[in-house]
């Protein structure tokens, strides 16, 4: 594992991507050993307030009938319906300051890249961001497609393993060759 103090540097952007109480064990559509991501993605967070990284958190914010739900033609089982507990950051997620990228609010489709009309990329250029690192939940799912958003908008891409989880591990392993060959890195 990679020590972020002597990775991260000026022009780099940390982003978190929907560690929620839905995805964590015991949640709507929970991720298998889910919070066991949290201490290496806040050790990641730590030390980039600590040297003035910006910290971007992306959250799941669905209403009550989204067209990702299973009752309305969607894949998935309820989760993250606003202002819910399970649409809540996980309480262990050290994310107080970061900025929050809300997505998964269209009754139309669904926005699983915090990327996804959420004007993150512009936000991330106007603060000459060159290189992304991400980490959170799922790795087969919205880390996936923020990872590959990112690569596709131009940024350096880095996703770091111990900090996600997939919902699946055939899922994860087939995202990680799709990252890979969108020219993200996986890190070691």
């Amino acid at each position: 594992m990679i020590d972020p103090r002597e990775t991260l540097r000026e022009g780099d952007a940390l982003l978190v991507i929907d560690v929620q109480n839905d995805f964590c064990p015991g949640g709507a559509l929970e991720i298998p050993e889910g919070h066991k991501i949290i201490p290496p993605l806040n050790k990641w967070i730590a030390a980039a307030r600590e040297l003035g990284v910006p910290i971007y958190a992306s959250r799941d914010w669905h209403p009550e009938r989204h067209p990702s739900f299973e009752p309305h033609g969607g894949p998935w089982p309820p989760h993250c319906v606003q202002d819910t507990e399970g649409a809540a950051f996980h309480d262990e997620v050290d994310v107080g300051d970061a900025i929050v990228v809300t997505k998964g609010t269209r009754f139309d489709k669904d926005q699983y890249s915090a990327f996804d009309e959420t004007g993150l990329a512009e936000e991330l250029r106007r603060r000459g961001i060159k290189r992304v690192w991400i980490g959170g939940l799922a790795q087969d799912v919205c880390v996936k497609a923020t990872a590959i958003d990112a690569a596709k908008a131009g940024f350096e891409t880095h996703v770091l393993p111990e900090a996600t989880l997939p919902v699946t591990p055939e899922g994860g392993a087939e995202a990680v060759a799709e990252m890979r060959k969108a020219g993200v890195t996986i890190e070691s």
